[in-house]
């Protein structure tokens, strides 16, 4: 000790704040500092560091100074005099609460603390830039520059102020505010920025403050903001304010109905192109969209992208008769085209019942082994159905063993006339069509009929199918 700063300030030393000070409030880890800008959060140590900052200048105490180089002329500025009075000058962490030795005189009357060895910091207010014109400084101090009311303007006036010394420094204390005066000092080579979050200081601040504001806040955009002292952004034209986004997070189970995976490339592949684009969204129970997962990535590769696997034969002759199906138009083309093609096929199955019996009376095994598709899959085609007031489904319970199968009815008019307009079953031009399960095997006759009518109109598919159980259909 005594070969580093002098036998004279071993005593002084031995009892100072810098020996139980944390990594981020010591500044000898760092480059030199012109202006050093702490962002943290609150209790996190901020004002006792400013302060320690001032009286070690004033003192010349390393690592704050350079070969013992004493501060003489010092401002001190806040968003008002009483803020500067009460928090950086009084208040707890304050510098007359914490100096030592030497303390300073405070002067309310000339708003300055004076110190035994001649030191002066004057007391400035963010509420009038103007009256920094003439004073010189050699180092500043700035508390709270996030909520200074002409912030802009103080700040500017301060560095033509800092003109004395070899090198002037100056320390911004600050919890993060979204203000432009914030992203200016972040976005400066020259300002080496700290951040210090509540917990880092915990071992100073009560345990029931603490416990409370982690339940309270924890995770939330306030607690990031006010306990991790991070900055967060809101744009004032953006569609989704954090805030907003931060209170849809939604935790537990999630009854979904439906997922999807949305995809939007960039134009290029160069490192300057957009990201891709990638969400995986669902809808649950209630209608509500559900964000899952979002794997936006930029400049990837192809090797990134996994290969789809090969359907299996059996799943690409599912959707092949489901397509079959859904071609020999049911329905009115209208109607048709308020229906995926699982839910046309449906309906085109559901129709041939009607059409020979009056009603429908298949289980929806035997109408998804009919249409090439999973039973989940037939009973939202049904509900949709009943849900457009197209067909009724009246169920037929039996107490004490398996309930008989619904009784489906059609009761659109317009879909009644369309059924009973149409052609007869005919056999020319026929195929023979497997079922998926080990049900017999029917015939389902799809017929093209080309019409003219002065020019060319386009194509129309009539079909019915045969009388029979489910049946499975690879139609050339």
């Amino acid at each position: 000790m005594q070969e580093n700063i002098g036998q004279e300030l071993a005593p002084d030393i031995a009892e100072e704040w810098f020996g139980t000070a944390r990594l981020a409030q010591y500044p000898v880890w760092r480059p030199v500092l012109d202006t050093w800008m702490i962002v943290g959060g609150r209790g996190s140590g901020k004002t006792r560091l400013g302060a320690e900052w001032v009286n070690a200048l004033v003192r010349g105490y390393p690592p704050f100074t350079e070969k013992d180089r004493k501060y003489g002329q010092i401002a001190l500025v806040g968003e008002t005099l009483g803020d500067v009075r009460e928090v950086m000058i009084e208040g707890p962490s304050g510098i007359l609460s914490i100096s030592r030795r030497n303390r300073p005189r405070y002067e309310p009357s000339r708003r300055r603390l004076v110190w035994p060895n001649g030191a002066v910091a004057q007391v400035f207010s963010s509420e009038d830039p103007e009256s920094l014109r003439g004073p010189q400084f050699d180092a500043a101090w700035c508390d709270e520059l996030s909520k200074w009311r002409k912030g802009e303007e103080t700040f500017d006036m301060l560095q033509f102020g800092l003109r004395l010394g070899i090198r002037p420094q100056q320390l911004v204390t600050t919890t993060p505010k979204p203000v432009p005066m914030m992203w200016r000092l972040m976005a400066d080579t020259s300002v080496t920025t700290t951040q210090m979050k509540t917990g880092d200081n915990a071992a100073h601040l009560s345990a029931a403050f603490l416990r409370t504001v982690r339940q309270k806040y924890a995770g939330t955009r306030l607690g990031r903001q006010e306990l991790d002292g991070e900055m967060i952004e809101d744009r004032e034209d953006a569609l989704w304010s954090r805030a907003l986004l931060e209170s849809a997070v939604g935790t537990g189970p999630l009854d979904l109905r439906r997922i999807v995976v949305a995809v939007d490339p960039p134009a290029g592949s160069r490192r300057t192109s957009d990201a891709c684009g990638i969400i995986v969204a669902a809808l649950d129970g209630a209608g509500s969209a559900v964000v899952l997962h979002d794997g936006t990535m930029r400049a990837a590769k192809p090797q990134v992208a996994k290969p789809r696997p090969q359907r299996s034969p059996d799943r690409e002759k599912s959707i092949h008769r489901r397509r079959t199906l859904a071609a020999t138009w049911p329905m009115p083309p209208v109607m048709a085209g308020m229906l995926t093609t699982s839910q046309v096929a449906y309906a085109r199955i559901v129709a041939d019942e009607v059409h020979r019996t009056g009603r429908c009376e298949l289980t929806l095994d035997e109408i998804a082994a009919r249409g090439g598709m999973c039973r989940k899959t037939a009973k939202r085609a049904q509900d949709r159905l009943a849900e457009l007031e197209w067909i009724t489904v009246a169920e037929r319970p039996v107490e004490g063993r398996k309930h008989l199968s619904n009784v489906v009815r059609i009761v659109s008019g317009e879909w009644s006339t369309w059924i009973k307009m149409g052609p007869k079953p005919r056999p020319i031009g026929g195929h023979s069509c497997p079922t998926t399960g080990n049900q017999s095997s029917k015939t389902f006759h799809v017929e093209p009929v080309e019409r003219q009518q002065g020019a060319y109109e386009g194509m129309r598919w009539r079909s019915r199918a045969q009388p029979g159980t489910g049946r499975r259909c690879d139609a050339a």
